[in-house]
């Protein structure tokens, strides 16, 4: 016989509602709140923060890039017609690009853009080749590039920028099915797409 006012326990009746991670349970969400404290950052939404981030460091970056008078599709272009191990096609950079893009039209237009400014030329076979003129603009954005990067991570280590971009890629494994155990023991198999490196 026991004795005590002690709680049974049991399964939780609520999950993914409790209050605290220890346990294994959800925090609640709260309404989004640009001013939330550190100890309220645990109730908000991952939504809404990731992209307040991405509005802002997009804007920067581009900001920063119209004072060169170069876009950030463009600078994708150039990295992208320079970083590979053999000139590609449009075609190939259509499809390589696209998914970073705003649309599914705008990295053909880049081409094209950067074919009449005389910073990409064209071969025989239709492959794609950066003149000098575009090395040159590739390298000085890329300067610019990474001042802006070293002004995104101001007082952020790489273990805590890691870390922020593993939580990251785990949501968005869990929301498109991927799941935990991804063939390389990692979520990032079924997310990850190539392309070039950008300051986050």
């Amino acid at each position: 016989m026991t004795t005590g006012s002690a709680k049974q326990s049991g399964p939780d009746p609520h999950p993914g509602t409790g209050s605290g991670s220890a346990t294994g349970r959800l925090t609640d969400q709260a309404p989004a709140d640009p001013g939330a404290s550190d100890e309220q950052l645990a109730t908000q939404p991952i939504g809404y923060w990731s992209g307040l981030a991405h509005r802002a460091v997009t804007r920067h970056l581009r900001d920063a890039m119209a004072r060169f008078d170069v876009t950030q599709p463009q600078y994708w272009v150039l990295n992208g017609v320079s970083g590979g191990a053999g000139a590609p096609s449009r075609e190939e950079l259509v499809g390589r690009l696209t998914p970073l893009a705003d649309g599914p039209h705008e990295i053909a237009r880049v081409v094209d853009q950067l074919l009449h400014r005389g910073w990409l030329r064209a071969d025989g076979g239709q492959r794609l080749h950066l003149t000098e003129a575009g090395e040159a603009a590739r390298v000085r954005v890329r300067r610019l590039v990474t001042e802006l990067r070293a002004e995104v991570h101001e007082g952020i280590g790489d273990q805590e920028y890691v870390a922020a971009l593993k939580v990251l890629r785990r949501m968005v494994a869990n929301v498109e099915g991927a799941g935990p155990d991804a063939p390389d023991g990692s979520p990032a198999t079924a997310v990850s797409r190539p392309g070039p490196r950008l300051p986050g």
